[in-house]
């Protein structure tokens, strides 16, 4: 019995995930829609127009790989980013004449 409860919770947390996965994958394609951005800033606009409780790049940054691997978006270059001290990925929504 205690392994039919796990599995049923396992599984409605994973319907869970999928939806809000699939939901945000769209607010990013609509947020990327007019610019140029790393994963970061991503996250920050997520949070700042309430789609997500916090920052957290980790909103963003799976959806992205997701979206890349599905043809929608491309990395455009590196820019430095203020909070890691590094350069990192910029991504916009892939060209449909390019390479297509």
């Amino acid at each position: 019995m205690g392994n039919e409860i796990t599995d049923e919770t396992r599984e409605e947390s994973h319907e869970m995930i999928l939806a809000t996965a699939s939901k945000r994958r769209v607010i990013i394609l609509e947020i990327l829609a007019s610019n140029e951005m790393t994963a970061n800033e991503i996250a920050e606009v997520l949070f700042e127009k309430g789609y997500t409780p916090f920052y957290e790049r980790n909103f963003a940054a799976p959806r992205l790989t997701e979206l890349k691997a599905e043809g929608k978006i491309e990395v455009v270059g590196k820019k430095y980013c203020e909070r890691t001290g590094r350069k990192i990925a910029v991504w916009r929504i892939k060209n449909k004449d390019e390479g297509s």
